[in-house]
């Protein structure tokens, strides 16, 4: 019984010194090819072509913005929430509205986000006023009474 304990913890630590021996030659060939700096302690992956351009504050203020009103159905209250913060708005808060997918968030989250990327958090729809199309401007049309 001690021996099959024995045995199996040799086993253990041998296949431990396998894997880690494969690590570190796969670190080494990846770092001779030029793959990855090993000094590094953050590896950033960029997807060419895939990363959207910002907005500038300019195209941020031509959006729609609101005073948040609480909407009643049968009574209860429903909660809304802004998916940058991921805070409930609040009765009066500044909000704006992306047209092209009708998606709501508090104002500064939302300008904020905007000028880091111009898609929407939730959908990544493209958020620029000018790839509208045929989609309509008005937002008394989505329910929503701007100030």
């Amino acid at each position: 019984m001690v021996i099959d304990i024995a045995i199996s913890v040799i086993l253990f630590l041998m296949s431990i010194a396998v894997l880690v021996t494969i690590h570190v030659c796969l670190a080494w060939r990846a770092s001779e090819r030029g793959g990855f700096d090993i000094d590094t302690t953050t590896v950033v992956v960029e997807r060419s072509g895939s990363r959207r351009p910002n907005m500038s504050l300019d195209d941020i203020r031509k959006l729609p913005s609101f005073d948040y009103q609480v909407e009643e159905e049968t009574g209860k209250v429903i909660p809304m929430d802004c998916a940058v913060c991921l805070e409930n708005f609040k009765l009066g808060e500044i909000c704006r509205l992306l047209p092209n997918c009708s998606h709501s968030f508090h104002a500064a989250c939302i300008d904020s986000w905007l000028s880091k990327t111009a898609v929407c958090p939730v959908c990544r729809t493209n958020a620029n006023l000018a790839n509208i199309g045929e989609q309509s401007t008005n937002p008394s049309e989505v329910g929503v009474e701007l100030v």
